[in-house]
């Protein structure tokens, strides 16, 4: 049943958005996967790190390694950019709440795109 909003606060822009169940579906979705993931990459990881530095080089160069990482860190950075947008819009107003959540979402995408380089450039050799 979905409830009409109030000429006022039709007006005035108040009232539900209908993006807040589908945002907190994903915020939820990305916690069960990192607490999947997480545990994963530490234990493989830790696991690598006793061969030292080129241990944990192989292992990264690997196909698992690598497929491993590359999830870790994008369900970390989709999570992140999920809970900066929760915070911006529950505190930040007006223009300076576009400004921030068009911020959010560069600096995510600008954090995962070096994470991927890194990861390219590592199982490449390089």
């Amino acid at each position: 049943m979905r409830v009409e909003p109030t000429p006022y606060k039709r007006v005035t822009g108040l009232g539900s958005a209908h993006h807040g169940v589908g945002h907190y579906i994903k915020q939820r979705v990305t916690a069960i996967a990192m607490l999947v993931l997480i545990p994963l990459f530490l234990f493989q990881f830790l696991a690598s790190l006793t061969t030292g530095y080129d241990g944990v080089m192989a292992w990264l160069g690997s196909p698992f390694g690598l497929a491993v990482t590359f999830l870790n860190v994008s369900v970390m950075v989709v999570h992140m950019r999920l809970g900066f947008q929760t915070v911006i819009e529950d505190y930040i107003g007006g223009m300076a709440r576009k400004i921030a959540l068009l911020l959010n979402g560069f600096f995510a995408l600008a954090l995962w795109l070096i994470a991927l380089y890194a990861l390219i450039k590592i199982s490449f050799g390089g």
